[in-house]
């Protein structure tokens, strides 16, 4: 199994309008894949579950769809907390603050709160989260304590850069899973997928289930991780 998985969950509207429903259908169907998929993560005893739910981009999305996406977010934390906690999930949220709601960021704490000493499936959601966002927030914190002298700029390393970053704490990604065939990472993760295995799947997000998951872990199972060194046995 790898260690960690991270998904970006795509194509909820495109998945809609081949059906002839409303974006917010597709969304709906789109939160019953990540019930699966978290059902699949904890029964598989994956350590890391990383989800790409709402990006700093989306914002430009209609309002309509926006204060229906902020809605399912709610139900599904209202409704689903107790039966992640009863499974020992520990919830993570990693992107900026700024511009959140606050009974979503009190849904959040509380979330966070309640898991905090639960030791199986780690589900990280990026909410608000762009990755140079992110890296821009990190350089900022630590120029703020080069300026304030507790921090030595000889002392900046790619591992204590890491440390400034949302996802301090947690591995890369092992495998990274985009659904809908578009094939890019869409500012998420730049930085922690320098060597993750990319799997690209032609089906929408709705339709992912846990064979799916186990296919694209099949996928990496047909890998050969490098990490920049030389194929086994090989002398170029």
């Amino acid at each position: 199994m790898p260690r960690h998985i991270a998904i970006i969950m795509d194509g909820n509207g495109r998945w809609a309008a081949q059906r002839g429903l409303s974006r917010s259908d597709g969304h709906k169907r789109g939160v019953e894949s990540v019930r699966a998929a978290v059902r699949a993560a904890i029964d598989l005893d994956l350590q890391y579950l990383t989800l790409f739910s709402f990006s700093s981009e989306n914002w430009s999305r209609p309002q309509s769809e926006i204060r229906d996406l902020m809605t399912l977010l709610r139900r599904f934390i209202r409704t689903d907390m107790t039966d992640l906690h009863k499974h020992a999930v520990r919830i993570r949220i990693i992107g900026a603050r700024e511009g959140i709601e606050g009974d979503i960021i009190r849904l959040f704490e509380d979330a966070v709160t309640l898991t905090s000493g639960n030791t199986g499936l780690q589900l990280t959601v990026a909410f608000n989260y762009g990755s140079r966002d992110e890296i821009a927030r990190a350089a900022k914190r630590m120029a703020e304590q080069v300026k304030e002298g507790t921090l030595d700029p000889q002392d900046i390393t790619v591992d204590s850069l890491s440390d400034f970053l949302d996802t301090s704490g947690l591995p890369d990604p092992d495998l990274l899973i985009r659904t809908s065939g578009e094939v890019r990472l869409s500012n998420f993760l730049l930085w922690q997928c320098a060597y993750t295995e990319l799997v690209f799947l032609d089906s929408y997000w709705p339709d992912f289930t846990r064979e799916t998951l186990l296919s694209a872990i099949e996928t990496f199972h047909d890998r050969e991780r490098r990490f920049g060194g030389l194929r086994a046995g090989s002398s170029a």
